[in-house]
């Protein structure tokens, strides 16, 4: 492994720990806190309120947790994987949010019900005008969004190279 790659794993991983703990601390905090149909308005839309998701993002898929969360394992294990090659450390830092993110959803779909991965996600961020989301789901989309602007700098700076 070359010493970029390992500075990417060193990036990522930590990256994607830290993602988990925030994540399942605060998933704790809300069914601790929310229980009950209890609501925490903040400011403007944005409120607390405790929901379960038993399918994907935006509530798609319900009723197909167990495939969920196989393909949640499989993007998981690619996703470390990738943490080996030698890549930017904004892709690393980009891949670690939705690393983090994918392990946090997963958790709980391994431990919060009696049959394995048929355990709903805990929800709780709510803006009233988008859907419920958890800390998880907020570190995925943005690791996307920053994975693309990454790659996009990296392809234009490959192509300005090629140029000059």
């Amino acid at each position: 492994m070359s010493q970029v790659g390992r500075a990417g794993r060193r990036l990522a991983l930590p990256i994607g720990a830290a993602v988990i703990v925030v994540d399942q601390g605060t998933k704790q905090w809300a069914l601790g806190r929310l229980s009950e149909g209890r609501v925490i308005d903040l400011v403007w839309t944005l409120r607390f309120r405790l929901t379960f998701n038993e399918g994907m993002a935006f509530g798609a898929g319900q009723g197909l947790g167990v495939a969920i969360g196989l393909l949640a394992a499989v993007i998981i294990a690619l996703l470390i994987r990738q943490t080996a090659r030698a890549m930017p450390r904004s892709q690393a830092a980009a891949l670690g949010l939705i690393l983090g993110g994918a392990a946090g959803n997963l958790i709980d779909r391994l431990l919060r019900d009696e049959g394995l991965l048929r355990g709903a996600v805990v929800d709780f961020i709510d803006l009233q005008w988008f859907p419920v989301f958890n800390v998880a789901d907020a570190a995925i989309n943005v690791g996307a969004a920053l994975l693309v602007i990454a790659l996009i700098i990296e392809a234009r700076s490959t192509e300005d190279e090629r140029e000059s």
